[in-house]
């Protein structure tokens, strides 16, 4: 048995618990600042509030205070589920705290620009504890198609896991394998990472389509979308295989579970698709963001302002090809210039 203890109470990490606590691992949840009330239900009634669930018996709830108790010293691996936004804290927390290296997997999304490129999260979470601490981690990272409320109720899930320390991922595998949770060994950490934060970004556009048809006026026969949706999709996936390739990621990471899986799952609900669906009812990013969806984290939205500038300067120099990335040019548009998302037509599929 081993103790595995997660940083963030929010649904991914909290759904962890259940293949975790299913191979016989202690579960130590450790809340954000943000997540008090739902360590507090945890410790109370054995409810996740956000996810709707009792979670197994024998999970041990503390609050973001108690991180360096929950950890201990026999901790023998640290699954890190804070949102995106929540890595820099994250990280400050690690350096505060840890006293030895361990090993850690990372369920967070998300990209960095860093002057004229972009860092995948575990090769930033690495940097700064090495930079801060002098802590060398081996970190892991999980992708593919995994949606909380599911994996929460033990529906069949599968899911990559990637590292570049030398057996994490086959052992990671091995701990976590259920009869519902098949997580499968890759290789490509920049591949697999492009796409669980890119998904998120192109799930925006396929929204749009959504939106696009409830704006629409009713056809005689009643028509949906899903042609239109279709080809976004499939434009979506071929310019994550442009950006993908660039980081020095795999086409297989694309086309697999982190890619195609993820991007599907991730248009079925949630707030990049509901930002889509809004985009294309007609409103702005800035009053999505001002009215119906004020208080909402968007993080495909978020990653796309991130990265917008760097994006742009690799396109600029010709690093980046804009003319096979009519999609992300359309949705940084949308998300930084303050213009109604528009979908470029005439540009799309002139892939080869």
């Amino acid at each position: 048995m081993a103790v595995i203890t997660i940083l963030g109470a929010g649904v991914m990490g909290s759904a962890m618990i259940l293949p975790i606590s299913d191979n016989g691992h202690e579960v130590r949840l450790v809340g954000t600042h943000l997540d008090q009330t739902i360590i507090e239900a945890v410790a109370k009634t054995g409810r996740h509030p956000r996810l709707n669930v009792k979670l197994p018996d024998g999970v041990k709830a503390y609050s973001h205070g108690d991180f360096g108790k929950a950890l201990g010293q026999d901790t023998d691996l640290l699954i890190l589920g804070v949102s995106s936004a929540g890595v820099g804290w994250a990280i400050d927390r690690l350096c505060e705290t840890l006293t030895s290296s361990l090993p850690v997997m990372m369920i967070t999304k998300g990209l960095m620009p860093k002057e004229d490129t972009i860092l995948t999260l575990p090769d930033f979470v690495q940097g700064e504890v090495k930079r801060r601490k002098g802590l060398a981690l081996d970190i892991a990272a999980v992708g593919g198609p995994c949606i909380a409320g599911e994996l929460a109720v033990r529906r069949q899930t599968g899911v990559v896991i990637t590292s570049r320390a030398q057996g994490l991922a086959a052992k990671l595998c091995q701990m976590l394998a259920a009869d519902y949770y098949h997580p499968r060994i890759s290789d490509d950490m920049e591949g697999v990472e492009l796409c669980a934060a890119f998904k998120n970004f192109f799930a925006i556009s396929v929204g749009w389509a959504v939106g696009q048809d409830e704006k629409a006026p009713k056809t005689e026969n009643n028509a949906f979308n899903f042609n239109a949706a279709s080809i976004i999709f499939d434009q979506a996936i071929a310019e994550m295989m442009v950006l993908a390739r660039y980081l020095g990621g795999k086409d297989q990471s694309v086309w697999g579970m982190p890619g195609a899986g993820d991007l599907y799952v991730t248009c079925q609900a949630g707030r990049n698709s509901r930002l889509g669906r809004q985009l294309g009812l007609g409103l702005s990013y800035a009053e999505v963001k001002a009215g119906p969806m004020k208080d909402d984290t968007i993080e495909g939205a978020e990653l796309g302002i991130a990265l917008a500038a760097t994006l742009k300067r690799l396109m600029a120099t010709g690093k980046l090809d804009a003319k096979a990335l009519p999609v992300t040019n359309a949705l940084l548009k949308a998300l930084t210039g303050d213009e109604k998302l528009e979908m470029p037509w005439a540009e799309l599929h002139q892939y080869q």
